[in-house]
């Protein structure tokens, strides 16, 4: 039975959508391709999270990133409490947190460099090492020089408003809790560490979120290349 002109009109697109819907893999792209639609991916996941992170309150009203107290602070709190001092703590929190909001911008630079050095090889581990390559790229070239940029600053923020004091302080009231851990030591170390850890956080959740709708960063190159991978 011939074909109506109707029903032709009609198979002509769904067989071209049907085409084209599997028509580019991670093979069909090109290395400049690849590269561009990665280093574009790269950018506007640091460019985001470091805009979140590091302006008032992007730490301390983030509950995926806001440093909270160390556990052995916390477990003195009841006692401060008794004594009418656990708002010592509180303030403790959002002082720490406001030093982290005060560091992260410093990391855009560095991350920016990362995306320009990318090699061939780091751009095959992306594009085939799983959910997270994209965050695990950025902490393995940026977080040892981070941590040096970072605690300057952030100890200049905790020596101006007395932060060190104050934790210091605190963490009197806590040795017989246990052993301290190296990296609650000092208060300009904690919150060095928890500032890094809140920033490949956030990076990570613009790469999911990448993953998941690459279109929808407005980029076609990135919708390429990320939409060839999923």
């Amino acid at each position: 039975m011939p074909i109506s002109r109707r029903a032709m009109a009609l198979l002509i697109p769904l067989s071209l959508l049907a085409a084209g819907a599997g028509a580019i893999s991670l093979d069909d792209l090109s290395s400049k391709d690849a590269s561009g639609g990665l280093k574009a991916a790269l950018e506007t996941g640091a460019n985001a999270a470091v805009s979140k992170l590091g302006v008032d309150g992007g730490f301390l009203n983030n509950d995926k990133v806001r440093i909270a107290l160390p556990k052995m602070l916390e477990q003195v709190r009841p006692l401060l409490k008794l004594t009418g001092k656990s708002q010592q703590l509180d303030d403790l929190v959002v002082q720490m947190n406001h030093a982290a909001e005060a560091a992260v911008p410093m990391a855009k630079p560095l991350l920016l460099d990362a995306v320009k050095s990318m090699t061939i090889t780091d751009a095959k581990q992306i594009l085939t090492g799983g959910d997270t390559s994209v965050t695990d790229f950025f902490r393995a070239k940026t977080q040892d020089k981070l941590a040096l940029q970072f605690q300057p600053v952030v100890k200049q923020v905790t020596d101006k408003s007395g932060l060190a004091t104050k934790y210091n302080t605190a963490m009197g009231l806590a040795p017989k809790l246990g052993a301290l851990a190296k990296d609650q030591a000092t208060v300009e170390g904690y919150v060095t560490q928890r500032a890094l850890d809140g920033l490949y956080t956030m990076i990570a959740e613009e790469e999911k979120a990448i993953r998941a709708d690459p279109l929808g960063t407005g980029s076609k190159l990135i919708g390429k290349v990320f939409g060839a991978i999923k």
